[in-house]
């Protein structure tokens, strides 16, 4: 794997920064002892500015090269998250969580890691032109801290013009990356579903308005808005997760609710399908006489990357692990991400890259793999100085 040679030099070091991560982790904004540890660390690798309390615990680091303060230097914006899942952690390694029911189940410790990486490496040396924002993300799991962080304004206050992001991909053949250059991950929104009805003795449901069976017709016709109501060709999935109600086998209850997760690509489609689910929902209460209110949780858009800058980045990872393990055209995925702001606000392009064989995202028994850190932090090095070439 042809890394770069200084960044495989900093693996030891790299592996020991994941892992005191992965043993430290904590959730949503609330990533106060993870933000102290990454700005000791940008102290150490000599950056030109550290900017912290941005979305509570996020922080912009800058590193200048050559031109940096003319008034038209470039500024190249690279992403790692930081917080970790609410999971009870069984690896059984000896790095493994030391916080009972937290653990970094998605990798974002790998993330911090390459980005810190091919930040040592940068400052040491500056071969780019203008600037560099390293932008550490709190709250991507939940709280869409990339949407905060946008909204606090770092592309505007930073000046940065391109955004870039990867994200570790286990069980897909090591050092491979994929992308494309469009819609990459698709948007996320979430229906709570809270039915009124009147309970009383199972033995005496004419006395009732059940809501059960409210729940079960509500449930059974969202599932036929995808096939009759979403054009064939517009991928779009609902998920009811959960349904709760009830305390005992011999009585109607009073309420019920039921959750589903609407995932899309399409701002139209998913448009249509939050007016389908309230349609659906306010019919059938009507219908069964129940009351019926649907907190709707306008979630993530859709990650979109700009084909230029996608086609640019995989040019890049080509370089660093070579042609055949660059996949361009990537289907895209059901999953979301908040990254999606980001691109949003900025052109640029997200990134996965495989980490081989092992649990998947969000398992407890999931590890970064910690040979991938200096494939990552080399793509993204080299992502700086072909953008951004030295004068």
């Amino acid at each position: 794997m042809p890394v770069l040679n200084r960044i495989a030099a900093y693996a030891e070091e790299m592996k020991g920064w994941r892992r005191h991560l992965h043993a430290h982790p904590e959730l949503g904004f609330d990533c106060h002892d993870t933000a102290a540890f990454i700005v000791d660390r940008l102290r150490e690798i000599g950056v030109d500015e550290i900017h912290t309390g941005i979305a509570k615990t996020g922080i912009v680091a800058i590193l200048k090269g050559q031109g940096a303060d003319t008034p038209d230097a470039p500024v190249i914006g690279l992403r790692a998250d930081m917080d970790a899942l609410p999971i009870q952690e069984i690896t059984g390694a000896e790095h493994a969580s030391t916080i009972p029911g937290k653990m970094h189940a998605c990798g974002h410790d790998g993330h911090v890691a390459m980005l810190l990486g091919a930040a040592k490496y940068l400052a040491e040396t500056r071969r780019f032109a203008g600037r560099v924002a390293l932008l550490f993300q709190p709250a991507e799991e939940d709280g869409g801290g990339g949407e905060v962080m946008v909204k606090e304004g770092v592309m505007d206050r930073f000046g940065i013009g391109q955004v870039y992001g990867i994200h570790n991909a286990p069980n897909v053949e090591f050092g491979h990356f994929h992308t494309n250059g469009g819609a990459l991950m698709a948007s996320v929104d979430t229906a709570f579903v809270y039915i009124t009805g009147k309970g009383g003795h199972g033995a005496n449901p004419h006395e009732c308005i059940d809501p059960v069976v409210a729940v079960v017709a509500m449930v059974q016709a969202i599932q036929t808005i995808i096939p009759r109501n979403v054009y064939a060709l517009d991928e779009a999935v609902i998920s009811v997760t959960q349904i709760h109600t009830g305390t005992a086998s011999n009585i109607i209850p009073e309420e019920a609710m039921f959750c589903a997760t609407i995932r899309c690509f399409n701002p139209e489609v998913r448009a249509l399908l939050k007016r389908r689910i309230h349609e659906i929902v306010e019919g059938h209460a009507l219908a069964f006489n129940v009351t019926a209110r649907v907190d709707y949780d306008w979630g993530y858009p859709a990650t979109i990357n700009e084909a230029a800058a996608a086609s640019f980045a995989a040019d890049v990872a080509r370089e660093v692990s070579g042609e055949a393990a660059v996949n361009d055209k990537a289907n895209r995925e059901m999953g979301s991400e908040d990254f999606s702001y980001m691109l949003e606000a900025r052109p640029g392009a997200y990134l996965f890259l495989g980490t081989g064989p092992g649990a998947g995202l969000h398992h407890p028994a999931y590890d970064f793999n910690d040979e991938a850190a200096p494939i990552g932090a080399s793509f993204f090095a080299r992502l700086v100085e072909r953008a951004q070439p030295a004068l």
